[in-house]
């Protein structure tokens, strides 16, 4: 069992230095060292790693097995000493806390932005963290203790977590100008099914709804492209590989060669829902967060 104690940070970027650039003269050269004190320092690293992490050509270095495998370990080792550091920095200049939050993209696109800019200018001293996911993903990681606080769909189980209202929104159905649909002020869903659809990946809440309104219609939802953004179902359909549904407020104003048909079914409407394991364990900041985006709804 190699003493994971030996290995140190400086030598780990150093190393992955010398991976990046496939050469000890040039890894020396970013790094302000001297080659011998470079080679000294990755000969180091092989007799701790007890293998060889290059293989030696005439004209540079390449990774072996081990050291490809050192790589991924060495970016994930100092990531996190480099999120630690930034952590207590926060603390040295007064930063009293961090929330993370973890949210869906209709919540991002669509809200967020606003409430959270409101939110940092009153509570300066707070940090967030904030990262996009499937609502699916959101709820996992808040009821795991990933995030403190998530924003999620109302169609995605979350049992075991205390909700609270976070905000409505609307469907569209999103059409290139000059498809045949585009005339109509609204529309049932059922309507557009018989056209190809632009949609998110595979886990989105929104493509689940739509799949089980295709089913509860006993017709299926044609899906011809499948992105990973809102922005991308737009660039799609404006290129006219198809037709989609976006919450309204996701819809770019600066388009102007689509149209955004309103949908009658009532699944149309939607909630979205702010999740935390107990308000009553949450960190003051975090419970201040919490307040202030459950207000945004009322105000």
């Amino acid at each position: 069992m190699i003493n994971p104690g030996r290995f140190d940070l400086q030598s780990l970027r150093v190393f992955l230095q010398v991976a990046l650039t496939g050469s000890l003269t040039k890894a020396a050269d970013k790094s302000h060292m001297t080659l011998s004190a470079l080679s000294k320092r990755i000969a180091e690293l092989e007799r701790t790693a007890d293998c060889s992490l290059f293989v030696r050509h005439p004209r540079g270095l390449e990774l072996t097995p081990a050291g490809r495998e050192l790589v991924q370990h060495a970016r994930a080792v100092l990531d996190s000493v480099n999120r630690m550091a930034y952590a207590m920095g926060d603390f040295a200049i007064g930063v009293r806390g961090h929330v993370r939050v973890w949210a869906n993209t209709s919540s991002i696109t669509q809200f967020l932005p606003r409430d959270l800019a409101v939110f940092v200018r009153e509570q300066p001293l707070i940090r967030i963290s904030l990262e996009e996911k499937l609502s699916e993903q959101v709820i996992a990681a808040v009821a795991a203790g990933e995030a403190d606080l998530g924003i999620f769909a109302d169609n995605v189980p979350s049992q075991g977590l205390e909700k609270y209202l976070y905000r409505h929104d609307r469907l569209v159905l999103l059409v290139p100008s000059d498809h045949p649909l585009a005339g109509a002020a609204e529309i049932g869903f059922g309507e557009a099914l018989e056209y190809d659809f632009v949609g998110l990946n595979q886990g989105s809440s929104l493509l689940q709804r739509l799949n089980d309104a295709a089913a509860a219609l006993e017709k299926a939802l044609r899906l011809r492209i499948q992105v990973s953004s809102f922005d991308a179902i737009c660039r799609m359909i404006e290129a006219g590989l198809g037709i989609g549904v976006l919450p309204e407020g996701a819809v770019r104003a600066e388009i102007t060669g689509l149209r955004a048909i309103r949908l009658t079914d009532p699944w149309a409407h939607r909630s979205l829902w702010l999740g935390v394991n107990s308000r009553a364990s949450l960190v003051p900041e975090a419970a201040k967060l919490l307040d202030h985006l459950r207000q945004a709804h009322a105000s």
